[in-house]
């Protein structure tokens, strides 16, 4: 089963994940960076597999074998893919790219208007970038 998984980069550093759509399990994770807090989401989901198993009950669906969509906010999405240049970004984008180095740092926070333009752009080049032949 799909599940969009949040991913947020909290005040004290820490980035957390939360998946909203689970009704009956309150699954999150937690880590010092995305990576390590997806990881912890993976054994959260073991950790309820397990739990199901022991009290000799069938897994739910939603917990069994389940996949995540990411949705990043703007500051973990620059932490996990640390290698796109957040300059050339904001120019494909059309945003100032002092602007966009201060969501990434979280100065200041996007509205939905500039996520969505953000977001477009990454799409728009990923897009090129299946194009690409070697």
């Amino acid at each position: 089963m799909k599940h969009q998984a949040i991913v947020e980069l909290w005040d004290d550093g820490t980035y957390s994940i939360y998946v909203p759509d689970m009704k009956k399990h309150s699954l999150n994770a937690q880590g010092s960076t995305v990576e390590e807090a997806k990881n912890n989401l993976l054994v959260a989901v073991e950790d309820y597999v397990d739990m199901y198993k022991d009290m000799g009950k069938a897994i739910p669906k939603e917990i069994n074998n389940p996949t995540f969509e990411y949705k990043y906010d703007i500051a973990s999405f620059f932490d996990y893919f640390d290698w796109i240049n957040v300059s050339r970004l904001a120019e494909k984008a059309g945003i100032n790219a002092s602007l966009l180095r201060q969501y990434k740092k979280r100065i200041t926070f996007a509205s939905e208007k500039q996520n969505v333009k953000i977001q477009n752009t990454v799409h728009r080049l990923a897009e090129e970038l299946l194009a690409v032949r070697l």
